[in-house]
């Protein structure tokens, strides 16, 4: 990525080219996996941000050898496919039941001193509920229907392919979004000094589920589902 053309990219194509880049825009506050679509001048411009400062940066990071395992751009959608339900999936159904006895406990215990803990909860409680659907029905139709375009050309798994695509990206901007929420009336995920062991243990989870959920939807947005859809066509 030279420095010339970076402010032209969008932030998850930059991220798409060099995965390393992510924990940069993490650290800026900037969303690459739902607001992957924002040009980085915007991004930078919006978050008030030096760009000239955070190029160089992400400028430093391209120059460094990349692990070309991890260079998920040059993944085929099934191997990429596969990659996602058995890292990202795995993880989301391990972890969504934690959340959802941490969150409602805390809530329980707490939420008289720190009610934003109530909204948490009901927060995860609809992203568990989103998330649950979303998974079944990508393990279960878009997956196998991408697969099926790319072996037989099928028609009709294109069709499927562009109105599965369609709307998990509104699913993904509702969970993004409430992930969003939940950091930040979290301050985020700032412990009070009232802070018990549980409340410590959902805060850990939850920041760790909001990593995961940011590089989860980033594969998805920025890289497969572009790749299938241009298969579809």
């Amino acid at each position: 990525m030279e420095q010339l053309h970076l402010k032209n990219l969008t932030v998850g194509e930059i991220v798409a080219n060099d995965f390393r880049t992510a924990a940069t825009f993490k650290k800026a506050g900037i969303d690459f996996c739902c607001g992957g679509k924002q040009s980085f001048s915007d991004a930078c411009a919006k978050n008030g941000i030096d760009a000239i400062e955070l190029e160089n940066e992400i400028i430093e990071i391209a120059a460094e050898p990349q692990n070309e395992f991890m260079n998920f751009q040059n993944w085929d959608p099934v191997f990429l496919s596969n990659y996602i339900v058995n890292t990202h999936h795995k993880f989301v159904l391990k972890t969504l039941p934690e959340l959802i006895f941490y969150t409602q406990k805390i809530a329980d215990v707490h939420g008289i001193n720190h009610p934003e803990l109530i909204e948490v909860a009901d927060l995860f409680d609809k992203i568990n509920a989103e998330l649950m659907q979303h998974l079944k029905n990508e393990e279960e139709v878009l997956f196998p229907a991408i697969k099926k375009v790319i072996d037989d050309n099928q028609s009709k798994a294109k069709k499927t392919v562009e109105t599965e695509i369609t709307r998990m990206f509104g699913e993904h901007d509702f969970a993004g979004g409430a992930m969003d929420n939940i950091n930040r009336i979290t301050g985020g995920y700032k412990l009070p000094e009232d802070a018990c062991n549980t409340y410590r243990v959902a805060f850990q989870l939850l920041e760790q589920f909001e990593d995961d959920l940011h590089s989860h939807v980033h594969l998805e947005n920025n890289i497969l589902f572009p790749k299938a859809l241009a298969l579809a066509k």
